[in-house]
């Protein structure tokens, strides 16, 4: 069944951060993700995904998704399915999350995020990802960037 995950991520100067995920069974570095629940589109549950998981909020990239077949541990054996990432922009980073107990964070530099996410899976949307960064950072530094300030009437 096609899941929906995030690439939670940061901009400093030219460099990307990525934050990964322990899974909860084998505890390898992943990025989050999860089923859509009923009529929630996939910006709600990357949101959703993004907090219960990592406990981050932030902005999805929407025109940027990544989709790519994911193999998972399943009770019958591993299963491969479909995976629709989109870039999240993180703007914060709470202390406690639903899932803290069971999981941990671990941000790595875009260039080393090879050696964290080595499963072929993750290599993929890390390489996917990082074909993208010139739009990427250009859409993080818009997202960043302050808002002009309104003009006061009678100034």
């Amino acid at each position: 069944m096609h899941r929906v995950g995030i690439i939670p991520f940061d901009t400093r100067d030219q460099l990307i951060a990525v934050l990964f995920v322990t899974s909860q069974t084998r505890g390898r570095w992943i990025l989050p993700k999860g089923l859509l629940k009923p009529g929630e589109s996939h910006i709600e549950a990357c949101h959703r995904e993004g907090f219960e998981e990592a406990g981050v909020q932030g902005s999805v990239l929407e025109d940027f998704p990544i989709t790519v077949p994911v193999t998972k541990q399943a009770q019958s054996g591993k299963v491969t399915v479909p995976v629709t990432y989109y870039p999240f922009l993180v703007s914060e980073q709470a202390e406690n999350w639903p899932e803290k107990d069971r999981r941990q964070r671990h941000w790595a530099l875009l260039q080393d995020a090879e050696r964290v996410a080595y499963r072929e899976d993750y290599l993929e949307v890390i390489k996917r990802f990082e074909a993208l960064k010139p739009w990427i950072t250009e859409a993080a530094a818009a997202s960043k960037a302050p808002l002009p300030e309104e003009p006061t009437p009678g100034r």
